[in-house]
C-alpha cells in the first residue's frame, strides 16, 4: 500500500489520548494555542526545555514537527507526547496545525508550513531557542511537508529563508518519492494534481540540488503503510550530491510503531528518540558563531 497513513478510525483520538496520559515529564512549560496565521484560524503549541525558560543565556535547538494523517485529518494536540520527549532533553519543540485536503490542495498546507517555520525562526530568541538551529520534522505525510521544506526553496523564499538556512530535517517514515499516485488513491490525487507536472511538485527527491540541510531519515523495514523505498530514494539521491544524510532502518519496525517509540512506555520499539537527539547534537551550531537577523 502506498499512502495508508495512520487510519486508526474512530479511535484515533483515544489511542492519542493514551499516549499523551503516559506522559512523565515534569516542569515543561507549554504555550498552547499560540495563533501563528490569524487570517486562516492556525495556531500552534509550543514545549519550552526547562533550561530556556530559567536561563537567559540559553539557547535551546528547535525542531518544528509535523504530524501525519493522509494530508486530510490529524490534530497537534494528540502529539504533545512528541513534544514533551523532545523538551525533556532540552529541545524546543513547535507543533503547528496546518490546513488540509478538500478544504485546500498542496499549495496551501506547504504555505502553512512555511509560515510556522518563520515563525519560530522570529519568536526563537524571546522563547529561548536559537534561530540558526531549527530543524524541521515530520511523520509520515508530515514528513513529505518537512522534507519539501528543506528541499524546495519556494516555500521558505517569501520570508528571506532558504532550505540550507534550517539545521536539518528529520524524516520518520516520510513519503518523498511516490509517483506516479494510483487511480486509486482519490485523496492524494485531489491532494496533488493527476498530470506528472503537477505530482512532480510534491516529490522531495526532484528538488535535491546540493543545497539541502543536513538530513536523517528514519524507517522500519515492518513499515506497510508508506514503503521504505522512499526513503531509500531520498537516501540515494542525496548521496548522489554528496550531501549529509544518514538512513537508519529499523528491523520489522511498523509505520505508527516508529513514532509511538517515543512516548516512553514504548521506547524498546525502536531507538527513535536517542538518534534524533543523537542527530540534533551532531548537527547544532558552534556557539560562537554570528547569529542570523531574525524574519517576521
Amino acid at each position: 500500500m502506498l499512502c495508508g497513513l495512520l487510519m486508526l478510525g474512530g479511535c484515533r483520538a483515544t489511542l492519542f489520548a493514551g499516549l499523551n496520559s503516559t506522559d512523565q515529564h515534569r516542569g515543561i512549560e507549554q504555550q498552547r494555542n499560540v495563533i501563528f496565521d490569524a487570517t486562516h484560524h492556525l495556531a500552534l503549541d509550543v514545549y519550552l526545555p526547562k533550561q530556556a525558560v530559567q536561563s537567559t543565556s540559553t539557547h535551546a535547538p528547535i525542531v518544528v514537527f509535523f504530524y501525519g494523517g493522509d494530508w486530510t485529518h490529524g490534530k497537534r494536540q494528540w502529539y504533545r507526547f512528541v513534544g514533551t520527549a523532545l523538551a525533556a532533553h532540552g529541545v524546543m519543540v513547535v507543533i503547528p496545525d496546518y490546513r488540509k485536503y478538500p478544504q485546500v490542495k498542496m499549495d496551501s498546507f506547504m504555505q502553512d508550513g512555511a509560515r510556522a517555520v518563520a515563525w519560530a525562526h522570529a519568536h526563537a530568541a524571546e522563547l529561548g531557542g536559537d534561530s540558526r538551529s531549527i530543524f524541521v520534522m515530520g511523520h509520515s505525510a508530515g514528513g513529505q511537508i518537512a522534507a519539501l521544506l528543506a528541499t524546495d526553496p519556494e516555500w521558505l523564499a517569501p520570508y528571506g529563508m532558504q532550505p540550507q538556512n534550517l539545521a536539518g530535517f528529520i524524516g520518520l517514515a516520510g513519503v518523498y518519492d511516490f509517483m506516479p499516485i494510483p487511480a486509486y488513491e482519490k485523496d492524494m490525487l485531489g491532494t496533488f494534481g493527476r498530470t506528472p507536472a503537477e505530482q512532480a511538485r510534491a516529490q522531495p527527491v526532484r528538488f535535491v540540488s546540493g543545497h539541502e540541510p543536513p538530513m536523517l531519515l528514519l524507517q522500519g523495514t515492518g513499515d506497510h503503510e508508506v514503503d521504505p523505498s522512499n526513503a531509500l530514494s531520498l537516501d540515494k539521491t542525496m548521496l548522489a550530491k554528496h550531501e549529509d544524510v544518514t538512513l537508519k532502518l529499523y528491523p520489522g519496525i511498523g509505520h505508527s510503531p516508529l513514532l509511538f517509540a517515543m512516548s516512553r512506555p514504548l521506547h524498546d520499539h525502536a531507538p527513535t528518540l536517542a538518534d534524533i537527539l543523537s542527530f540534533i547534537r551532531s548537527h547544532e551550531p558552534a556557539q560562537d558563531q554570528d547569529a542570523q537577523p531574525s524574519h517576521s
